[in-house]
């Protein structure tokens, strides 16, 4: 059995007070930035997405900007698996773009 890689370890806010992600009005603008630079914010926001998660910033998105993604994209079964391959196909798209030398 392998052992699977557990996203949560490398999330920005494991080192931090993340009471601060559970936030309402202007503070989300705040709490939205720190998710930034977060490693493993697309891993972040499909949990919230696929796990139905109603309160405070995930992957860099609110819970009212999580409703409204869910609400144009009812066909969407499995968000890990969009947002990975999304992720993929960008880095792939961004390297094959750059010229070499």
């Amino acid at each position: 059995m392998t052992e699977q890689w557990n996203w949560r370890v490398a999330a920005k806010c494991g080192t931090t007070d993340a009471e601060d992600l559970f936030v309402v009005g202007a503070q989300q603008r705040e709490a939205k930035l720190f998710c930034r630079t977060c490693p493993v914010r697309t891993e972040c926001l499909a949990h919230a997405l696929d796990e139905g998660i109603e309160f405070g910033v995930w992957g860099g998105m609110t819970e009212r900007e999580r409703r409204a993604l869910l609400r144009r994209r009812p066909d969407v079964d499995d968000w890990m698996d969009l947002l990975t391959d999304a992720r993929t196909a960008h880095y792939r798209r961004e390297t094959a773009d750059t010229p070499q030398p």
